[in-house]
């Protein structure tokens, strides 16, 4: 497919790469059958192959209408369609320069604008959102029952972390919204990682992945916030940190797509990509050897039926595909049957809160894939999935990791 830029944009490099992309596309159509929004709504523009055509018509010089914003901002960034492209198109990344364009436009209300950097700013800020959580869920008993359900119970991180107490140590990413809403889940994570005799360290200086404004066209807010992690990171790593964890998969993709990002800037080209190349998911990390070693043979949790979700992020955003299942088999769980794995739960960051309707939707095909084996837990990797789908599902979501904890606790 071909690009002509305009005059405009052709200086810009990131018009560049997104020509380079478009040129990709074939128009097979393949796409087609793998785009959650294409399959609810059937629309073309809802499709990846559509909205190529519309930020090809951006570049090429036109204006963008409200046409564009609305199928632009519908698109979940799921990236089903790369796994699927035979071109191997970088759909992803060249819908981010679509949302960019749209940013810099003057095609959004001012409410909508402020709307979206509202959200970039109080969810990016830990501290923050902590607080507007905890008013929330003291407000939660005097709220009408629809506004208490949206706002998550408080969750407790159960036994203490262990103190870093080892030689082997590892970087593990707190997340922006994680501690707060699922405290449990990075405890869990440096219960096993002790266990085996590694000690994970938390960053206090550590900020937002830059994830959450990168998808909201808040480019250069994302970079920023990326520098600032590289500064902090690169100086554990210099002093002897094997790796930088992440146990939510949506932060983990963003962190290994630093030194992409960031390969321009000659003051962190190279540290960007010696951090994106230090970062693991929990599943690249964990080995079923070390599940099995710690569970032993006096299983806990004997044929206990777990329904898997992998979340877009770690399937197709880093394209690790039967990792968890066999950890969770070797702590002693039976996987049920689960149809359509590859669809998105309608999670996507911001999109549950930007796209409700839709998302809503789209949990409510995945709860009832996930739930049709009568799982006795839905299981996860992502902090955004298991909020969504755990204010709607019929049993308990927990994230992989604790069902690890709880399987090897002595």
């Amino acid at each position: 497919m071909h690009t002509e830029l305009s005059a405009v944009h052709a200086p810009s490099s990131a018009a560049q790469r997104a020509k380079a992309i478009i040129g990709s596309c074939v128009h097979c159509g393949f796409c087609l059958a793998t785009c959650p929004t294409y399959q609810l709504l059937g629309n073309e523009l809802d499709s990846p192959r559509g909205r190529i055509y519309l930020i090809k018509q951006m570049l090429e010089g036109a204006s963008p209408s409200e046409v564009t914003v609305t199928h632009l901002d519908r698109c979940l960034t799921c990236r089903a369609c790369e796994t699927t492209c035979p071109s191997g198109v970088q759909y992803g990344k060249l819908v981010d320069i679509g949302r960019q364009m749209l940013d810099t436009a003057p095609i959004r209300s001012p409410g909508d604008r402020l709307m979206r950097r509202a959200l970039g700013a109080a969810l990016s800020r830990r501290t923050l959102f902590g607080a507007a959580l905890r008013m929330g869920q003291w407000l939660r008993p005097l709220l009408p029952a629809a506004q208490a359900k949206r706002i998550p119970a408080r969750a407790r991180p159960g036994a203490a972390a262990p103190v870093a107490r080892h030689a082997r140590r590892m970087i593990l990413l707190q997340g922006c919204v994680q501690p707060a809403l699922a405290p449990q889940v990075n405890a869990a994570a440096a219960r096993v990682f002790d266990r085996l005799g590694v000690s994970l360290l938390s960053v206090k200086e550590e900020t937002c992945c830059g994830a959450l404004s990168h998808h909201l066209g808040g480019t250069e807010r994302a970079l920023d916030q990326a520098r600032r992690n590289v500064d902090v990171w690169v100086r554990l790593l210099d002093g002897g940190a094997e790796a930088i964890i992440s146990s939510a998969s949506g932060c983990g993709v963003m962190v290994k797509d630093y030194g992409e990002l960031l390969r321009h800037d000659p003051r962190y080209a190279a540290r960007a990509a010696r951090v994106s190349a230090a970062t693991r998911d929990l599943c690249e990390v964990l080995r079923v050897s070390d599940v099995a070693a710690m569970v032993g043979t006096d299983t806990r949790f004997p044929g206990a039926r777990v329904a898997w979700q992998s979340p877009c992020t770690l399937q197709h955003g880093q394209k690790l595909t039967a990792r968890v299942e066999p950890l969770l088999k070797a702590a002693g769980f039976q996987l049920t049957p689960v149809k359509d794995p590859h669809l998105c739960c309608g999670s996507a960051g911001t999109y549950s809160l930007l796209q409700r309707d839709l998302a809503v939707r789209l949990r409510t095909a995945k709860l009832s894939t996930l739930q049709e084996g009568a799982p006795a837990v839905i299981a996860t990797a992502n902090i955004g999935c298991l909020q969504h789908l755990g204010a709607a599902a019929e049993v308990p979501v927990k994230h992989w990791i604790e069902l690890i904890d709880e399987a090897s606790a002595p």
